[in-house]
Formats: structure tokens, sequence, C-alpha cells
């Protein structure tokens, strides 16, 4: 067992002492036969988000749809690690309640820099849910608001098991330093995490690379800093919380004027 000395001393710059990251070594280490029983629940819980269906999309089964899009990675992980399988999850206090807003506010900025630019050399393409935001009123706009949250937790999901994982196969597998892995997870994944939005984005690589990439790199920062899925997924929340009420509540006062 690794001391708690050379624990602490091997982190990255951008990454605080304290907790480490599960899964990857000591008691709690899953197995890569585990990693790909978490892989396939996390492609399981996409495929559940984005497969057509042969019935129109309603209310249940919107709402079905997000709930198996978080519960199929978590059962996987369960599965995989019955004992520490909520490793990832950790107290909400005021601290962590500060950082989500503090990641949300760097990602808003980090992606209104950059797709600024990326607008300026090419073209961007708009999130057509986001922008249906602006036809909902009351009860329908809470009901969006509300799948947002829930759909934002599993995204968190899709994208920090691979994380780990890869983290796992690099130090475990590879024989990679710890921030080596940590760093090549955490650009492999946030490049994957673009690559899933290219139906959104009517296929534009550039947009999901350069845009959604490194906006998702500050969001995995938020976890990397805290090990807390609750604190990513916040700032997640609140960074498309933010995008979705300037469309619902300022859009239509723009086109009114």
């Amino acid at each position: 067992m690794q001391s708690t000395a050379s624990t602490t001393e091997e982190r990255l710059p951008l990454e605080p002492q304290g907790r480490d990251f599960p899964y990857y070594r000591g008691p709690c280490a899953i197995s890569m036969s585990g990693w790909m029983v978490i892989l396939v629940g996390v492609a399981a819980g996409f495929l559940v988000l984005v497969a057509p269906l042969p019935f129109a999309d309603g209310l249940l089964s919107g709402w079905l749809r997000a709930a198996l899009f978080v519960g199929l990675p978590l059962l996987a992980l369960r599965m995989a690690s019955p004992s520490g399988w909520t490793a990832i999850f950790a107290r909400v206090g005021l601290r962590e309640l500060k950082l989500m807003v503090v990641f949300a506010l760097l990602n808003i900025i980090v992606s209104l820099a950059v797709g600024t630019v990326i607008k300026f050399f090419g073209t961007t393409t708009p999130n057509a849910a986001v922008a249906d935001a602006a036809q909902l009123k009351g009860v329908r706009l809470l009901n969006f608001f509300s799948k947002v949250a829930l759909q934002l937790l599993g995204e968190e999901l899709i994208t920090l098991l691979p994380f780990l994982a890869l983290l796992a196969l690099c130090r475990a597998r590879v024989g990679l330093g710890r921030n080596v892995s940590v760093i090549l997870a955490w650009l492999a994944s946030a490049a994957a995490f673009g690559l899933v939005h290219l139906p959104t984005y009517d296929w534009n690589v550039v947009q999901c690379l350069v845009v959604i990439g490194s906006a998702r790199l500050i969001l995995t920062w938020a976890y990397v800093w805290s090990k807390n899925v609750w604190v990513s997924t916040g700032a997640h929340i609140i960074n498309d919380w933010t995008l979705i009420a300037s469309t619902a509540f300022l859009a239509p006062l723009a086109t009114s004027v």
C-alpha cells in the first residue's frame, strides 16, 4: 500500500491535496473486467437516451430516457464495485456550492471566448433543444429545466466513468505516472464527450471538439479539483440553465422589440 506522503505529493498544479481518485488502486480498485461492465452500462445509457422510438416522444418517455441515462451507468458501477460505487460522490456544503458557481462561470467565459473565435473563422450550429426552450411556457418550461438537470447528471457519469477507466488503464496496465494518466484521461474523455454531441450540432466536428470539448475540460476540472460528481454536475447545471434561461426569457424580448 502506498504511503500517505506519496499520495499527497503526486498531484497536478490544478488539483489540491486531499481526496484521491477512486477505483484505480487500493482495496476499491476495479478490475479491467469490471471497467468493461461499466463502459457497457455507459454505452447502454447513452443509447437509451438517443435511440429513436417507434412512437412519438412524450413527457413520460422523456423522463424515462433521462432516468435510464443516469441509472444504467450507476447500476453498472455498483455491479463492478458493490462496496465502493458511491466513492465518486461526496457531501455538498458551502464550499462545494461555491465551487459549482466558480467552475460554471469559468466554463461560461471559456465557452463564449472559444465559440466567438470559432464563429469568426467558421460556422457554428445552435442547439435545437435549447432554441426550442423559447417556445415553452409555465409548467412545460419548468419540466424542461428539471429534466435537463437529471440528464446533465447522466452526462457527467458518461464522461467521468470513462475518465476514471482510462486513468486506471494508463496507471495500472500501461504503467504511466499518475499525473500523466490523469491528463491523458482528461483530454481523451473531453474529446469523446465532444464527439457524442455531433448529432446535436449537425455533425460540426470543429464545434464539437473545440467548443464542446474545451467546455468539457473545465467541467472535468471541477471533478478533478473536488473528486465529487455533485460539484461537476452542479457546475454543468448552472451553465446549461443559464444558457436555457437566456434563450427562454431574453430571446422572446428581442423578437418583440
